[in-house]
C-alpha cells in the first residue's frame, strides 16, 4: 500500500472541491529513488523534475515553485525509501467559480511512495513488444509535453486488454503521427542516426527523454527530432523507450515489425546512473 503526504502531512486528506480532483487542474512527477552513492541528492535527476514542474504550472497559469520543506521531505523520502517511486502532484487546490480559476492559488501538494514494479527488471533485461491502441490521441499544442493531472485518453488506452505477448501500447495522434508508448518515449534508429516523435502538439516530454537525448549526442549521436509516421516504422532498425522508472529499455517488435537491440543501449543506461 502506498505511503501518502498532503502538505507534508501524513495521512492528509485533500478538500472534495480540490480543483485537481474536479478538472484535472495541476500537474504531476514520477521520480525514482536511488542510492546516494549513486546519485548525491537520492533521487534521479531531482532537479529537473521541479524545474519541469514549475515550467508545466506557469503554462497553466499557476504560481508555484518548489519550498525548502518539500524539498527537504523529497529527499528525506528518498533517504528512507531507495530504489522506489515517489509521485509528486500538484493541484491548483480550492477555489475559482466553475472552470474560472481563482485569482491567488492555495496549491494542494501529495506525496506518495510506491515499489517500483517487478516486471521492470526483466524489460530491461529482455526488451519488450508493442502493439498499436485503437485511441488515438487528440492534438492540443497548450497542453502539448506537459505532465498534466488529466489523463483521461491514457486512461481509456489502458482500460483495453494487451494482446498475448504485448507488454504495452504504442499510441498516435488524430493523424496517425508517432507519439509515443501509454507510458513511456519512444526512439528508433535507421543507420547511425537517432529519431524522436516531436512532441509540440501530444504527449509527454519526459525528463529521461531530455537526458537520453543528451546521452546520445554525447556518444556522437545525430539525434532528429521531427514528426514521424506510422509508415516510417518499415525503415527503422531498431526502437526504444524511456521514461524516469524504466531507463531506457530496447523494443523487440511493433505489431509485425521487428527490430534488433541497438548496440548502444547498454552505454547510454550505464551512463544515466539509475
Amino acid at each position: 500500500m502506498a505511503l501518502v503526504w498532503v502538505n507534508q502531512q501524513q495521512a492528509g486528506t485533500v478538500n472534495p472541491f480540490d480543483r485537481g480532483l474536479a478538472y484535472g487542474d495541476g500537474m504531476f512527477a514520477t521520480m525514482r529513488t536511488c542510492q546516494a552513492s549513486i546519485n548525491e541528492s537520492g533521487i534521479a535527476l531531482f532537479d529537473v523534475h521541479l524545474s519541469r514542474l514549475q515550467q508545466g504550472c506557469l503554462r497553466l497559469g499557476i504560481q508555484w515553485q518548489p519550498s525548502k520543506p518539500l524539498k527537504q521531505h523529497l529527499l528525506q523520502l528518498a533517504s528512507e525509501y531507495p530504489n522506489h517511486c515517489i509521485k509528486l502532484l500538484l493541484s491548483r487546490g480550492v477555489g475559482g467559480r466553475g472552470y474560472q480559476a481563482p485569482t491567488e492559488a492555495t496549491i494542494t501538494e501529495v506525496t506518495s511512495v510506491h515499489d517500483i514494479p517487478a516486471h521492470y527488471q526483466q524489460w530491461q533485461q529482455q526488451g519488450i513488444n508493442l502493439a498499436s491502441s485503437s485511441v488515438k490521441l487528440a492534438k492540443q499544442p497548450l497542453l502539448a509535453g506537459m505532465k498534466h493531472l488529466n489523463r483521461l485518453e491514457q486512461v481509456l488506452i489502458k482500460s483495453a486488454p494487451l494482446p498475448a505477448g504485448i507488454d504495452d501500447w504504442l499510441v498516435l495522434d488524430s493523424d496517425n503521427l508517432i507519439v509515443e508508448s501509454s507510458m513511456a518515449n519512444i526512439f528508433f534508429v535507421k543507420e547511425d542516426e537517432v529519431y524522436t516523435p516531436a512532441l509540440s502538439c501530444a504527449g509527454v516530454s519526459g525528463v529521461m527523454r531530455q537526458a537520453v537525448i543528451n546521452e546520445m549526442l554525447a556518444l556522437g549521436c545525430k539525434i532528429n527530432i521531427t514528426p514521424m509516421s506510422y509508415t516510417d516504422l518499415a525503415c527503422m532498425d531498431s526502437a526504444l523507450i524511456s521514461n524516469s522508472l524504466i531507463g531506457l529499455i530496447n523494443i523487440k517488435r511493433i505489431d509485425d515489425k521487428a527490430f534488433v537491440p541497438w548496440e548502444l543501449t547498454p552505454q547510454v543506461v550505464e551512463h544515466l546512473n539509475l
